[in-house]
């Protein structure tokens, strides 16, 4: 039933209370509608930002609401990218109104899409209060002077599928203010008609409140308070010992020479500006290259360099040359090294294993003993509100804390919307002095081989350009009197997920006729631009792995089908702001090997995001990257096209491509590329049929090492066993006199006995490395090639066999003195207790070594071991094992296999 209108008609009196939350994303006007709906400001708006829970109290048209206004989410980010402590605070906003809420008012601003990113990120919010949420829940549209004629309806029709999915979750509620009429008391008087409706509906419900999941919360909170007071007082203590090493007349450090590094959109520039004082910023323009700038801080002389940011959360191994090259030539700009590396995190995004893998791969680019020279500097700490930076720290996790420690305990935050507070700066800058003089007053030295070898590369990157430059001019001349304006284009657009194909298909038809991020199914738009009829056929892209299901290939081949006559280019798109490297090759020829091979004179690469090229051109990024990259260029006879699709506006882009559309098929003869598709199916069955066929042979083989390891385990184990025998052998011969006399130098052991027992930990330790280096070769080799869930069954098998294999290494060595002491008790005749050693021995005693009817070697396992040696195919079943293997498993699954996982 729709609530759109209120009716009156119920047999329900108005309530006498009211409690209201407003939820919904940062800057969407949360506050003000509060402000309007009490009829006051009660709550402030503007520039200031709602960076805690805020509740206020009112009599409004006869009734006491309890207005509850919580801190905005980002529409950026998705739920895996906001802070433990966001959420945990987020789940508690329903505790401010006891009993709980009649309504959650989900404000959308009217004046800007509500896209698929915004429909994500609003219904993972959402599932963080359960499913329920949705029956309490109304959409409030704020900035209603937008619609003009329109009506509310209307607008909700035009915007898409995703704003109406929302309207379809919250039953057809929801109301429109304008908050620019405040003194409208009417748009009140109808909101609350329409929250006693809904609570009629509601048969007079609230949202109840979880005590267990808030109680279980706000312990979690305090112990993270307590971790975080323990942080700060040890930082402030480690901060006094650093200050003992100034000398007085180095009070004020005369000049500082600093870096900032870190990821894109932390605010890296914004921080370098607020040290220098600088107020006249270029908002929203990257950083692409590497920067010194230098003023005053004080009487202290500075030199800042800013550096270009990696992708966050991305690897090293996934950034483009340049930017490597950039981020160490930072240290080259301010010789003789900087004192301090400031990394900079922004305090109002997660931070997990992933982004601490990027800080560190990008960190160790710069040589060793960067990590005594840097600082963590947080960003957006008024996001923080009456949180410490030491309890985001502290409730964050293993990630953020490890980051902290490697770096010293050494942080600090900043608020870059109050540059002019200058206690900020002057606090940095004694923490870098303190850090200066916990170096000695000694800079950072880089290696000048690096710096050497990198200007090397630049000039033989550039010949490589140059060349490639000429070699393209020249075909492009020789082409020119041929090839004619061509009055219709086709296109089929390939290439990875995230690559931006397609941005770059509205880019090309000057509208936006596709979704990013959205691609599952191929989609043809047409439009004429530049005097031409442009038709663009987007499909799904792949992912780098090389992965990719049946169903998926299909649909991606069947682009190029759509068109019966064929198309005159086949646009592989390639991002230029990540590497291109064999695992991108490898999965893009799986892609095109489904094709004939005349598929490449019609293929051009197309470059992404060519704003990240910055003053470079895009053969040096060719050039530059790796040698993948120069194949695939090569492959297509040096057709390649750069687009910049930000810059919409820029037209020339566009029709350059097309003409060197025209060219190619002026190549081509004119010839369409129309591919014979049940060839292409009959490929595509083919490659799954070889997928499945290397699977065996590797499962075979995965077997087989497994079967060694465990011959070689129980070989060692039988030797161990035999020495620790011998020696109690050795010592139960001797009379009870003589033990008793033995009793003293049992105390002190003999050089031989030493020696003995250093060759045991030797061998354990030879064992158990081999072990841990096949076990995580073979999970490798498992998760590129079989998938995570085969490899997760294989992962945990292992590493339950590594623990137990240790705890009888353990009984042996550690627990050798008390051995002998029950040796020398044992002249009563009392029967040694079955050791450790002795169970796991026992256990692999048990494992039989046969073949299955597939011939191969297994080993088995008896039913209450918990382990199967033959990884099941089926999926449910698989699972089901993984919890089966849980229960048996000695040890923690998940924290180790947490770290192979992201392998």
């Amino acid at each position: 039933m729709a609530c759109g209108v209120a009716q009156q008609d119920k047999d329900s009196t108005t309530l006498s209370e009211s409690r209201l939350i407003l939820i919904g994303g940062r800057w969407s006007g949360k506050s003000s509608s509060g402000n309007t709906i009490l009829g006051k400001d009660r709550f402030e708006c503007g520039r200031t930002r709602t960076a805690q829970c805020e509740v206020r109290h009112e009599e409004v048209q006869g009734r006491n609401l309890i207005v509850v206004d919580a801190p905005g989410w980002s529409s950026s980010l998705s739920l895996t990218e906001i802070p433990e402590g966001d959420k945990q605070r987020f789940k508690l906003n329903v505790s401010k109104c006891p009993p709980g809420p009649d309504v959650f008012l989900l404000v959308i601003p009217i004046d800007c899409a509500f896209s698929v990113e915004q429909k994500r990120t609003v219904e993972e919010h959402m599932k963080l209060l359960g499913e329920r949420v949705w029956r309490y829940t109304m959409v409030l549209f704020t900035c209603g002077d937008f619609l003009g004629e329109k009506t509310i309806e209307q607008h909700i029709e035009s915007e898409g599928d995703s704003l109406k999915w929302l309207i379809e979750r919250c039953r057809n509620r929801y109301h429109v203010f304008n908050n620019k009429k405040k003194t409208d008391s009417s748009q009140v008087t109808e909101l609350l008609e329409k929250i006693d409706e809904m609570v009629w509906h509601n048969n007079g419900t609230h949202y109840e409140v979880d005590e267990q999941t808030l109680n279980i919360i706000r312990e979690k909170q305090e112990k993270v308070a307590e971790r975080a007071n323990d942080r700060r007082r040890r930082a402030e203590e480690e901060r006094q010992q650093r200050k003992t090493l100034i000398p007085e007349e180095m009070k004020t450090i005369p000049k500082v020479q600093m870096v900032l590094l870190g990821s894109r959109n932390v605010g890296k520039t914004s921080v370098g500006n607020t040290i220098l004082g600088i107020k006249d910023t270029e908002d929203g323009k990257r950083t692409a290259q590497s920067v010194a700038r230098k003023g005053f801080v004080g009487k202290t002389e500075i030199t800042l360099v800013d550096t270009p940011g990696w992708w966050k959360g991305f690897a090293v191994s996934d950034t483009p040359e340049a930017i490597k090259e950039e981020v160490m030539c930072s240290m080259f700009l301010c010789p003789p090294g900087p004192h301090v590396f400031l990394l900079v995190v922004d305090a109002d995004a997660s931070f997990n294993a992933k982004h601490l893998e990027a800080v560190t791969t990008h960190m160790e680019l710069l040589g060793e003993g960067v990590w005594r020279h840097t600082i963590v500097v947080f960003t957006r700490g008024d996001w923080l509100g009456t949180n410490t930076i030491e309890q985001y720290i502290e409730g964050e996790g293993e990630a953020m804390q490890c980051l902290i420690e490697q770096c010293g305990n050494r942080y600090h935050v900043m608020d870059n919307k109050n540059a002019d507070d200058g206690t900020q700066i002057a606090e940095l800058l004694e923490k870098i002095t303190e850090t200066v003089a916990a170096n000695g007053f000694s800079h950072f030295v880089p290696d000048k081989k690096v710096h050497l070898s990198i200007e090397e590369k630049r000039l033989r990157v550039e010949d490589g350009a140059r060349l490639r430059q000429s070699q393209v001019k020249a075909k492009r001349k020789s082409l020119k009197g041929s090839k004619n304006k061509l009055r219709e284009l086709r296109i089929v657009l390939l290439g990875m997920k995230t690559s931006g194909k397609s941005a770059t298909g509205n880019n090309l038809l000057r509208k936006g006729a596709f979704t990013s991020g959205q691609t599952n199914y191929c989609q043809v738009e047409e439009e004429e631009v530049a005097d031409r009829l442009i038709t663009v056929i987007d499909t799904p892209g792949w992912s780098k792995s090389s992965e990719c299901i049946k169903e998926m290939d299909k649909e991606i081949v069947r682009g190029l089908s759509v068109s019966p006559l064929g198309v005159h280019a086949v646009l592989l798109v390639v991002p230029s702001d990540l590497t291109f490297r064999e695992a991108q090759q490898v999965a893009l020829e799986e892609h095109m090997n489904l094709f004939d091979a005349s598929i490449w004179k019609h293929t051009m690469v197309l470059f992404t995001y060519g704003d990240k090229l910055a003053d470079k051109s895009i053969e040096e990024h060719i050039e530059r990257e790796h040698r993948a990259l120069r194949w695939l260029v090569d492959k297509c006879e040096n057709k390649y096209h750069v687009v910049n699709n930000m810059k919409k506006s820029d037209m020339s882009q566009v029709t350059e491509l097309f003409e060197k559309l025209e060219e190619m098929v002026a190549v081509n003869n004119g010839r369409l590329y129309c591919p014979d598709m049940n060839d292409v199916h009959h490929r595509i069955e083919g490659k799954f049929r070889r997928r499945q066929l290397k699977n065996v042979q590797r499962e075979e083989e995965y077997r087989r090492r497994e079967l060694e390891l465990m011959i070689n385990f129980k070989k060692t184990l039988l030797e161990l066993q035999a020495d620790n025998k011998e020696s109690v052998t050795s010592t139960k011969s001797k009379s009870l006199n003589q033990l008793v006399g033995d009793m003293a130098k049992l105390k002190v052991k003999t050089f031989d006995q030493r020696k003995k027992e250093e060759n045991t930990d030797a061998k354990i330790n030879h064992e158990i490395e081999k072990l841990e280096n096949e076990n995580n070769e073979i999970y490798r080799a498992s998760s590129e090639q079989q998938g995570d869930l085969q490899a997760r069954l294989f992962l945990t098998f292992t590493e339950s066999t590594v623990h137990k294999v240790r705890l009888c290494f353990v009984e042996i060595t550690v627990k050798g003195e008390s051995r002998r002491s029950a040796i020398v008790e044992s002249s009563q005749e009392r029967k040694m207790p079955t050791s450790q050693f002795d169970n796991v021995l026992q256990w692999l005693s048990t494992l039989q070594i046969s073949k299955n009817v597939e011939n191969e070697l297994t080993l088995n396992f008896s039913q209450t071991s918990g382990y199967r040696s033959v990884l099941p195919q089926d999926e449910f079943y698989a699972e089901a094992c993984i919890n089966k293997i849980s229960i048996y498993t000695p040890f923690s699954f998940k924290k180790r296999s947490h770290q192979a996982l992201n392998y």
